[in-house]
């Protein structure tokens, strides 16, 4: 299976991957639940939601101290191939964050700063690309944040039909034109665009818990005991002895 090929969409929402597609006016989440969910952050949403939406490890942050959130405008290229790239910048607006997912694994430095700079001046929010970028000092000195599996300066072509809007697949998770993505320094989580209200509600539920156990922290409370950890260890077998009776040669 390759890396930007999905083997399942969500159900009731997927489209054929066709080679050579280009979806317009595509749906986008509501932008208010966007915002609030870019709020709280990736830990967060990914807690709240079970720990699901994570795209891995391994998209880091070329910058750092950077929250965003936007809705998704997903493309498929193929690996060392930008063109679609270009295709997709035509179908973005202010708010959408562009996911760009490759074919097959690719090291390619396939988006630098002018791309960003098309970008930037249709309202979108930041990239994250599932192979290489480039131009990463102009990258951050113009603002334009970016996730990223590879940083490379080999270069691309431009003569292989992609798609755009179609359902892409980023470390085993299927991205939708429209669905939420928030990305910070923890890494990148993605909400389906109909479950985006759900989100927000699982999500405020969860910092009202965090928000409630870092005051019993202050308070000097242990989380051995807020958690109720303690019979735990004892059926793991988990015993207390004192260093000094450790020691070697202790009787």
């Amino acid at each position: 299976m390759s890396a930007g090929t999905a083997p399942s969409a969500r159900p009731g929402r997927a489209r054929a991957q066709a080679r050579g597609l280009v979806l317009t006016d595509a749906p986008r989440a509501d932008a208010e639940l966007v915002a609030e969910l870019g709020r709280h952050g990736v830990a967060t949403v990914h807690e709240a939601l079970g720990r699901t939406g994570s795209l891995g490890a391994e998209l880091r942050p070329i910058q750092q101290d950077v929250r965003v959130s936007g809705t998704a405008v997903t493309v498929l290229c193929w690996p060392g191939d930008n063109l679609m790239i270009h295709a997709a910048v035509e179908q973005c607006r202010p708010g959408d964050l562009l996911v760009v997912a490759a074919a097959a694994p690719s090291t390619h430095g396939m988006f630098g700063e002018l791309f960003a700079t098309a970008l930037a001046r249709r309202g979108v929010v930041g990239l994250v690309i599932d192979a290489g970028v480039r131009d990463t000092a102009e990258l951050r000195q113009m603002g334009f944040p970016v996730w990223a599996r590879h940083v490379s300066a080999e270069g691309t072509v431009k003569s292989t039909a992609g798609s755009v809007n179609v359902p892409v697949v980023i470390a085993g998770q299927v991205i939708e034109a429209g669905d939420v993505v928030v990305a910070d320094d923890d890494g990148v989580v993605v909400v389906g665009r109909d479950e985006a209200a759900r989100a927000v509600a699982a999500t405020r539920a969860r910092v009202a818990k965090e928000e409630a156990s870092r005051t019993a922290f202050e308070a000097g409370q242990l989380g051995l005991d807020r958690y109720g950890l303690r019979p735990l260890l004892a059926d793991l077998g988990v015993t207390y002895q004192r260093y000094d009776d450790a020691a070697p040669g202790a009787s």
